[in-house]
């Protein structure tokens, strides 16, 4: 009975990294359907990501889909930069900690958009990558 009870928390954490995985599997076959559509795109566990042609999406992935999709063309930006800990910093040489974001700045002053990512160079990557795009339209 002793060596039960051992067992007992091993087969309940057993099971919730199962329970996790499922969950997590889920919201990335979510994430390839509404990736086909796209010409580059990035799923994170903050947000997605898609590009076409001259327009970016972005939004929140669940397990019932992408929620909260928003979209902006390139066209319409006069720039974008990349943040960390809510400070600008150089696209050749980021930091190699600390929370991360992209920020598209529109013409139309409006509030910047934050796109947030986990990995530092995934972000810097995708902002050269959108910046020369935007910049190739102008």
């Amino acid at each position: 009975m002793e060596r039960g009870l051992l067992w007992l928390p091993l087969l309940v954490g057993f099971i919730g990294l199962a329970w996790a995985g499922w969950h997590e599997w889920r919201k990335v076959d979510a994430y390839q359907r509404w990736a086909e559509g796209f010409d580059q795109s990035k799923y994170d566990i903050y947000a997605v990501l898609g590009q076409k042609e001259d327009r970016i999406t972005w939004g929140k992935p669940t397990r019932q889909g992408v929620i909260n999709l928003e979209s902006i063309s390139l066209r319409d930006l006069t720039g974008i930069r990349l943040e960390v800990e809510n400070r600008p910093v150089d696209w050749d040489n980021p930091p190699t900690k600390g929370k991360v974001q992209l920020v598209l700045i529109p013409q139309d002053h409006n509030s910047p958009i934050a796109i947030p990512f986990t990995e530092i160079p995934l972000a810097a990557k995708w902002g050269k990558y959108l910046e020369q795009i935007r910049v190739s339209l102008h």
